[in-house]
Parts: C-alpha cells; sequence; structure tokens
C-alpha cells in the first residue's frame, strides 16, 4: 500500500513541465516533423496542462476530442449563422500521442454542406520543443453538424450570397443537392 499523496513506484511522479521533456524529441515522433498548412489560420490554439494527462504525461483522447469539437463547431456556425450541434463524428485518428506543454493548432475546414448539416474536416498539429521546434501531425477527424433553431430543432441553412468568397465558403462549390468540396 502507497501511502496517500504518493504515486507507488511502478508509475512516474511528474512535478514539473521539465520531467515531461523526457518524452518530447523521441524518435517515435522526431521522424514524422511536418510543417503547419501554409495560408491557413488555426481555428484554435491550446496547451494541454498536466490535468489533461494521465500520470505518464499522455494527454487524454477525450480531452483532444472536445477540442477537435470546438474547433469544428466554429467554421460550422459561421456558416449556419447561428447555433449548430454535433450529430455525427465520422472518423477519429489520433496519428501520434500529445504531451503535456505541447501547442496544439487546430485547422478546420468545411468539405460538405446540404440543407441543415454541415461536414467538417479538421486536422491538429503539435509544436514540440519549444527552442528547436518539432512540428507533428497528431490527429485528423470528420464532423458532422447541424443547425438548429432556439427550440433545437433542425433548421435550414441561409443560402450563401453570390459571389460570397468568405473563408467559409471557398473551396465549396454548389453541386445541385448541396454544397461538396472543389
Amino acid at each position: 500500500m502507497t501511502a496517500p499523496g504518493l504515486c507507488p513506484p511502478e508509475l512516474p511522479h511528474y512535478k514539473s513541465p521539465q520531467d515531461f521533456t523526457l518524452l518530447k524529441g523521441n524518435p517515435m515522433t522526431s521522424q514524422h516533423n511536418t510543417p503547419l498548412p501554409v495560408g491557413k489560420m488555426p481555428q484554435l490554439r491550446v496547451m494541454p496542462m498536466p490535468a489533461d494527462a494521465n500520470v505518464y504525461g499522455d494527454v487524454f483522447g477525450g480531452w483532444i476530442m472536445a477540442q477537435v469539437d470546438i474547433a469544428g463547431s466554429l467554421p460550422a456556425t459561421r456558416r449556419a449563422n447561428g447555433r449548430v450541434a454535433t450529430i455525427a463524428v465520422n472518423s477519429f485518428l489520433f496519428k501520434h500521442p500529445v504531451f503535456v506543454g505541447d501547442l496544439l493548432s487546430f485547422y478546420a475546414d468545411i468539405v460538405k454542406v446540404g440543407n441543415t448539416s454541415i461536414t467538417v474536416n479538421v486536422e491538429v498539429y503539435a509544436e514540440r520543443n519549444r527552442l528547436q521546434t518539432e512540428i507533428v501531425k497528431v490527429t485528423e477527424a470528420t464532423l458532422t453538424y447541424v443547425a438548429t433553431d432556439e427550440h433545437r430543432q433542425p433548421r435550414a441553412l441561409p443560402p450563401l450570397a453570390p459571389g460570397d468568397s468568405s473563408p467559409i465558403s471557398s473551396g465549396l462549390q454548389d453541386l445541385g443537392g448541396g454544397w461538396s468540396a472543389a
């Protein structure tokens, strides 16, 4: 039995962010260094803290999923011009672990628009090792949102104005029956 407040000997005890440096820059992630998407602004940037991780320093997948949902909802909310609700997580892939202290950038693009629904792809990149930046694509997901009214019932999306060149409409074309990635 371990005394209260102490970790069992087989579990590492992390006291400060420096303790996590052993987890960063390892061969598992350094061989996958990639640039951030060029010409795109992240929808969300956040740094996970120790409360978001397990005792080994790996950030909980559920915490990452929640941040992806927030990032994906931002362009969906703009396109819907109001409230949206997540109705499906179509795909979700954790490509690499996320560590406490990584700076995460969430990029979200609308890939399909229906009568009431909006499908969004989200890519997540982790910037590791603050002095010698290492960038790793850690997660990719596709989520579908539905526009809702004041009674939280599905509602039709507003039409796009002709010639609308806003970021939420660029890359989409009308294929008769909804918008889809060009």
